[in-house]
């Protein structure tokens, strides 16, 4: 079992690899932990800070913050 900062340091390596966004989905995938986990640490790190939500539709896109921040220099 890992550790709820375990989780959320993964989600944060994952990211940081992407171009731009992810869905709660593709985290969950990527993690191979069930979406509701994935959904919750995902919230949390949105809490602090750490990422950015943007709903589409019924689809919520996650980006991190420091790279919207990238972006608009």
């Amino acid at each position: 079992m890992r550790k709820p900062k375990d989780i959320d340091g993964k989600i944060l390596e994952y990211f940081d690899e992407l171009p731009l966004t992810a869905t709660t989905d593709m985290v969950a995938f990527e993690l191979k932990i069930s979406w509701a986990t994935a959904n919750l640490h995902l919230n949390k790190l949105k809490n602090e800070g750490k990422i950015k939500l943007y709903r589409i539709g019924r689809q919520n896109q996650w980006i991190l913050t420091e790279r919207i921040k990238r972006m608009e220099k």
